[in-house]
Protein backbone atom coordinates (compact mmCIF):
# COMPACT_ATOMS: atom_id res chain seq x y z
CA UNK A 1 0.00 0.00 0.00
CA UNK A 2 1.35 3.56 -1.11
CA UNK A 3 0.44 6.96 0.35
CA UNK A 4 -0.37 9.62 -2.19
CA UNK A 5 -1.34 13.56 -1.63
CA UNK A 6 -3.30 15.48 -2.76
CA UNK A 7 -2.53 19.11 -2.54
CA UNK A 8 -3.14 22.87 -3.91
CA UNK A 9 -0.82 26.36 -3.73
CA UNK A 10 -1.93 29.23 -1.62
CA UNK A 11 -2.52 31.70 -4.44
CA UNK A 12 -5.04 28.91 -6.01
CA UNK A 13 -3.30 27.96 -9.33
CA UNK A 14 -2.34 24.43 -9.24
CA UNK A 15 -3.37 21.09 -8.12
CA UNK A 16 -0.15 18.64 -7.49
CA UNK A 17 -1.18 14.53 -6.68
CA UNK A 18 2.15 13.10 -5.56
CA UNK A 19 2.89 9.27 -4.08
CA UNK A 20 5.63 7.17 -2.97
CA UNK A 21 4.97 3.89 -4.92
CA UNK A 22 7.53 1.69 -4.07
CA UNK A 23 5.51 -1.04 -1.68
CA UNK A 24 2.62 -1.09 -4.69
CA UNK A 25 5.70 -0.88 -8.00
CA UNK A 26 7.28 -4.24 -5.88
CA UNK A 27 4.05 -6.41 -5.60
CA UNK A 28 3.42 -5.74 -8.98
CA UNK A 29 6.90 -6.60 -10.05
CA UNK A 30 7.10 -10.01 -7.88
CA UNK A 31 4.16 -11.21 -9.29
CA UNK A 32 5.16 -10.51 -12.89
CA UNK A 33 8.72 -11.52 -12.41
CA UNK A 34 9.98 -8.61 -14.30
CA UNK A 35 13.06 -7.30 -16.02
CA UNK A 36 14.63 -4.57 -14.84
CA UNK A 37 13.58 -2.48 -18.11
CA UNK A 38 9.77 -3.95 -18.34
CA UNK A 39 9.99 -2.88 -13.85
CA UNK A 40 10.45 0.46 -14.75
CA UNK A 41 7.85 0.95 -17.63
CA UNK A 42 5.47 -0.96 -15.29
CA UNK A 43 5.81 0.74 -12.21
CA UNK A 44 6.06 3.71 -13.94
CA UNK A 45 2.42 2.92 -15.57
CA UNK A 46 0.92 1.82 -12.47
CA UNK A 47 1.74 4.90 -10.15
CA UNK A 48 0.33 6.99 -12.59
CA UNK A 49 -3.08 5.17 -13.44
CA UNK A 50 -2.90 5.68 -9.80
CA UNK A 51 -2.78 9.50 -9.01
CA UNK A 52 -5.19 9.57 -12.11
CA UNK A 53 -7.92 6.76 -10.50
CA UNK A 54 -7.84 9.58 -7.49
CA UNK A 55 -8.04 12.41 -9.28
CA UNK A 56 -12.03 10.89 -10.32
CA UNK A 57 -14.83 11.57 -8.09
CA UNK A 58 -16.87 8.36 -7.00
CA UNK A 59 -15.70 5.44 -5.96
CA UNK A 60 -17.07 2.98 -8.77
CA UNK A 61 -15.34 5.33 -11.39
CA UNK A 62 -12.91 3.47 -13.36
CA UNK A 63 -9.69 4.21 -15.78
CA UNK A 64 -7.71 1.87 -18.10
CA UNK A 65 -4.10 3.64 -19.25
CA UNK A 66 -3.13 1.57 -22.05
CA UNK A 67 0.85 1.80 -24.06
CA UNK A 68 0.57 0.04 -26.90
CA UNK A 69 3.31 -0.42 -28.79
CA UNK A 70 5.42 -1.78 -32.17
CA UNK A 71 8.67 -2.60 -29.63
CA UNK A 72 9.50 -5.85 -27.79
CA UNK A 73 7.32 -4.84 -24.68
CA UNK A 74 4.78 -4.56 -26.63
CA UNK A 75 1.76 -3.37 -24.46
CA UNK A 76 1.93 -2.09 -20.86
CA UNK A 77 -1.93 -1.74 -19.32
CA UNK A 78 -3.06 -0.61 -16.14
CA UNK A 79 -6.54 0.03 -14.40
CA UNK A 80 -7.38 1.79 -11.22
CA UNK A 81 -10.24 2.96 -9.36
CA UNK A 82 -11.36 6.10 -7.96
CA UNK A 83 -10.76 4.76 -4.15
CA UNK A 84 -7.18 3.77 -5.09
CA UNK A 85 -7.51 0.46 -6.18
CA UNK A 86 -4.85 -0.63 -9.13
CA UNK A 87 -3.55 -3.64 -10.92
CA UNK A 88 -1.69 -3.81 -14.42
CA UNK A 89 0.35 -6.07 -16.65
CA UNK A 90 3.41 -6.03 -19.51
CA UNK A 91 3.09 -8.14 -22.09
CA UNK A 92 6.24 -8.93 -22.31
CA UNK A 93 7.36 -9.18 -18.92
CA UNK A 94 10.93 -10.77 -19.82
CA UNK A 95 11.83 -7.90 -22.50
CA UNK A 96 15.54 -7.10 -22.08
CA UNK A 97 17.28 -3.86 -24.10
CA UNK A 98 20.59 -1.93 -23.16
CA UNK A 99 20.88 0.83 -21.34
CA UNK A 100 20.67 3.94 -23.13
CA UNK A 101 22.76 6.41 -24.01
CA UNK A 102 22.11 8.57 -20.93
CA UNK A 103 22.86 5.09 -19.04
CA UNK A 104 18.96 4.41 -18.06
CA UNK A 105 16.88 2.05 -18.68
CA UNK A 106 15.03 2.27 -22.19
CA UNK A 107 11.36 1.95 -21.89
CA UNK A 108 10.94 4.12 -25.08
CA UNK A 109 12.84 1.71 -26.84
CA UNK A 110 10.60 -1.12 -25.00
CA UNK A 111 7.31 0.44 -26.00
CA UNK A 112 8.97 1.38 -29.93
CA UNK A 113 5.93 3.37 -31.99
CA UNK A 114 2.03 3.29 -30.66
CA UNK A 115 -0.86 4.87 -29.05
CA UNK A 116 -1.66 5.99 -25.38
CA UNK A 117 -5.32 5.22 -24.78
CA UNK A 118 -7.10 6.43 -21.05
CA UNK A 119 -10.55 5.02 -21.25
CA UNK A 120 -12.86 6.19 -18.55
CA UNK A 121 -15.66 4.78 -17.13
CA UNK A 122 -17.61 7.30 -14.69
CA UNK A 123 -21.18 5.63 -14.91
CA UNK A 124 -21.97 7.86 -17.83
CA UNK A 125 -23.93 5.36 -21.14
CA UNK A 126 -20.02 5.41 -22.60
CA UNK A 127 -17.01 5.17 -21.61
CA UNK A 128 -14.84 8.18 -22.17
CA UNK A 129 -11.81 7.66 -24.49
CA UNK A 130 -9.11 9.51 -25.60
CA UNK A 131 -5.80 8.22 -27.73
CA UNK A 132 -2.31 9.62 -29.10
CA UNK A 133 0.48 8.96 -30.22
CA UNK A 134 3.62 7.69 -28.33
CA UNK A 135 5.80 10.97 -27.80
CA UNK A 136 8.08 9.33 -26.47
CA UNK A 137 7.06 6.01 -25.14
CA UNK A 138 9.23 7.08 -21.79
CA UNK A 139 5.53 6.95 -20.40
CA UNK A 140 6.11 10.51 -18.31
CA UNK A 141 6.18 12.81 -21.59
CA UNK A 142 3.28 10.48 -23.55
CA UNK A 143 1.02 11.49 -20.15
CA UNK A 144 1.65 15.17 -20.29
CA UNK A 145 1.01 15.19 -24.00
CA UNK A 146 -2.19 13.56 -23.43
CA UNK A 147 -3.83 15.64 -20.96
CA UNK A 148 -2.75 18.77 -23.11
CA UNK A 149 -4.15 17.02 -26.21
CA UNK A 150 -7.06 15.32 -25.32
CA UNK A 151 -8.42 17.02 -21.80
CA UNK A 152 -7.48 20.48 -22.92
CA UNK A 153 -4.94 20.57 -19.39
CA UNK A 154 -2.12 22.34 -18.64
CA UNK A 155 -0.32 19.26 -16.81
CA UNK A 156 3.16 17.76 -15.80
CA UNK A 157 4.10 15.06 -15.26
CA UNK A 158 6.97 12.99 -13.62
CA UNK A 159 6.97 9.27 -12.75
CA UNK A 160 10.26 7.08 -11.67
CA UNK A 161 11.32 3.36 -10.85
CA UNK A 162 14.74 2.65 -9.44
CA UNK A 163 15.76 -1.12 -9.94
CA UNK A 164 18.21 -2.25 -7.83
CA UNK A 165 21.01 -4.64 -9.50
CA UNK A 166 18.92 -7.59 -7.33
CA UNK A 167 15.99 -6.65 -9.79
CA UNK A 168 13.95 -5.00 -6.69
CA UNK A 169 12.78 -1.84 -6.23
CA UNK A 170 14.91 0.35 -4.69
CA UNK A 171 12.60 3.36 -5.12
CA UNK A 172 9.44 4.39 -6.96
CA UNK A 173 7.28 7.54 -7.14
CA UNK A 174 5.00 9.96 -9.09
CA UNK A 175 3.89 13.59 -9.31
CA UNK A 176 0.70 15.06 -11.23
CA UNK A 177 0.90 19.29 -11.39
CA UNK A 178 -2.57 20.33 -13.00
CA UNK A 179 -2.86 24.17 -13.79
CA UNK A 180 -6.03 25.75 -12.17
CA UNK A 181 -8.19 28.19 -14.40
CA UNK A 182 -7.24 31.73 -12.99
CA UNK A 183 -3.66 30.63 -12.55
CA UNK A 184 -1.30 33.14 -11.92
CA UNK A 185 1.52 34.07 -14.44
CA UNK A 186 4.04 34.14 -11.46
CA UNK A 187 2.57 30.54 -10.08
CA UNK A 188 3.18 29.46 -14.20
CA UNK A 189 6.73 30.49 -14.23
CA UNK A 190 7.64 29.49 -10.91
CA UNK A 191 6.66 25.92 -11.62
CA UNK A 192 8.76 26.23 -14.95
CA UNK A 193 11.90 27.25 -12.99
CA UNK A 194 11.27 24.39 -10.83
CA UNK A 195 10.72 21.38 -12.91
CA UNK A 196 13.69 22.80 -15.24
CA UNK A 197 15.61 22.38 -12.38
CA UNK A 198 14.23 19.27 -10.47
CA UNK A 199 16.35 16.26 -9.72
CA UNK A 200 15.32 13.05 -10.66
CA UNK A 201 11.72 11.91 -8.28
CA UNK A 202 14.13 7.80 -7.29
CA UNK A 203 16.87 10.58 -6.30
CA UNK A 204 14.91 12.53 -4.04
CA UNK A 205 12.81 9.59 -2.42
CA UNK A 206 15.68 7.78 -1.93
CA UNK A 207 17.64 10.65 -0.09
CA UNK A 208 14.26 11.17 2.15
CA UNK A 209 14.32 7.89 3.12
CA UNK A 210 18.15 7.70 3.91
CA UNK A 211 17.50 10.37 6.06
CA UNK A 212 14.36 10.20 7.69
CA UNK A 213 14.19 6.08 8.39
CA UNK A 214 11.68 6.27 11.49
CA UNK A 215 8.87 8.18 9.49
CA UNK A 216 5.66 7.00 8.59
CA UNK A 217 5.04 6.79 5.04
CA UNK A 218 2.45 9.56 4.65
CA UNK A 219 5.65 11.53 6.37
CA UNK A 220 7.53 10.33 3.94
CA UNK A 221 5.29 11.84 0.93
CA UNK A 222 5.27 14.65 2.82
CA UNK A 223 8.75 15.42 3.28
CA UNK A 224 8.77 14.58 -0.90
CA UNK A 225 6.16 17.61 -1.54
CA UNK A 226 8.54 19.55 0.56
CA UNK A 227 11.51 18.95 -0.56
CA UNK A 228 10.45 20.01 -4.47
CA UNK A 229 8.20 22.27 -3.96
CA UNK A 230 10.79 24.25 -1.02
CA UNK A 231 12.53 27.05 -3.28
CA UNK A 232 8.85 28.14 -4.47
CA UNK A 233 7.86 31.76 -3.38
CA UNK A 234 5.65 31.50 0.00
CA UNK A 235 2.60 32.43 -1.89
CA UNK A 236 2.96 29.42 -4.16
CA UNK A 237 3.88 26.64 -1.99
CA UNK A 238 1.29 23.58 -1.97
CA UNK A 239 -0.46 22.86 1.02
CA UNK A 240 -2.32 19.20 1.57
CA UNK A 241 -5.62 18.93 1.19
CA UNK A 242 -6.06 15.62 2.12
CA UNK A 243 -3.93 11.95 2.16
CA UNK A 244 -5.43 9.08 -0.04
CA UNK A 245 -4.21 5.31 -0.44
CA UNK A 246 -3.08 3.52 -3.58
CA UNK A 247 -3.03 0.13 -3.61
CA UNK A 248 -2.30 -3.15 -5.50
CA UNK A 249 -5.39 -5.20 -5.42
CA UNK A 250 -7.11 -7.36 -8.09
CA UNK A 251 -10.61 -7.77 -8.32
CA UNK A 252 -10.65 -10.94 -10.70
CA UNK A 253 -13.01 -13.72 -9.52
CA UNK A 254 -14.50 -17.43 -11.14
CA UNK A 255 -17.86 -15.42 -11.92
CA UNK A 256 -15.66 -12.69 -14.11
CA UNK A 257 -13.80 -15.73 -15.78
CA UNK A 258 -16.88 -17.64 -16.46
CA UNK A 259 -18.25 -14.14 -18.16
CA UNK A 260 -15.29 -14.52 -20.32
CA UNK A 261 -15.63 -17.81 -21.63
CA UNK A 262 -19.21 -17.05 -22.21
CA UNK A 263 -17.81 -13.95 -24.70
CA UNK A 264 -16.12 -16.62 -26.83
CA UNK A 265 -19.02 -17.92 -28.33
CA UNK A 266 -20.92 -21.20 -28.12
CA UNK A 267 -19.19 -23.24 -31.60
CA UNK A 268 -15.50 -21.99 -30.22
CA UNK A 269 -17.04 -23.50 -26.29
CA UNK A 270 -18.20 -26.88 -27.71
CA UNK A 271 -14.77 -27.18 -29.84
CA UNK A 272 -13.17 -26.53 -26.14
CA UNK A 273 -15.29 -29.24 -24.53
CA UNK A 274 -15.75 -31.93 -27.50
CA UNK A 275 -11.19 -31.84 -27.60
CA UNK A 276 -9.93 -30.97 -24.60
CA UNK A 277 -12.39 -31.50 -22.12
CA UNK A 278 -11.38 -28.36 -19.90
CA UNK A 279 -10.26 -24.94 -19.73
CA UNK A 280 -7.59 -23.02 -17.80
CA UNK A 281 -7.71 -19.64 -17.61
CA UNK A 282 -5.49 -17.19 -16.15
CA UNK A 283 -5.80 -13.97 -15.19
CA UNK A 284 -3.83 -10.98 -16.75
CA UNK A 285 -3.26 -8.68 -13.73
CA UNK A 286 -2.35 -10.80 -11.01
CA UNK A 287 -1.97 -14.75 -13.18
CA UNK A 288 -4.48 -16.66 -10.95
CA UNK A 289 -5.31 -19.57 -12.57
CA UNK A 290 -8.68 -20.71 -13.15
CA UNK A 291 -9.79 -24.71 -14.08
CA UNK A 292 -12.50 -25.72 -15.56
CA UNK A 293 -13.64 -29.28 -16.64
CA UNK A 294 -16.13 -30.83 -19.07
CA UNK A 295 -19.20 -30.58 -17.08
CA UNK A 296 -18.92 -26.77 -15.89
CA UNK A 297 -17.97 -25.91 -19.13
CA UNK A 298 -20.83 -27.93 -20.47
CA UNK A 299 -22.95 -25.84 -17.59
CA UNK A 300 -21.68 -22.22 -19.30
CA UNK A 301 -22.75 -23.40 -22.83
CA UNK A 302 -25.66 -24.40 -21.51
CA UNK A 303 -26.51 -20.30 -20.39
CA UNK A 304 -25.49 -19.10 -23.48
Amino acid sequence: MSKALIAIDKSKSYRVYITISTDLVQEAVTIHNTTPVASAGLGRVLTAAGLMGIMMKNSTDKLTVNFKGDGPAEQILATSYADGRVKGYIANPYVDLPLTEEGKLDVGGSLGIGDLSVIKDIGLKEPYMGTIAFVTGEIADDLTAYFFISEQQNTSVALGVKVETDYSIGAAGGMIIQMLPDAEEGAIDALEAMLADMEPLTTIISRIKDTHAAMTEEGLVRELLYEIFKGLPEEYTPEVLESREIRWECDCSRERIEQALMTIGRKDLQEIIEEDGQAELQCHFCLKKYQFNKEELQEILDRI
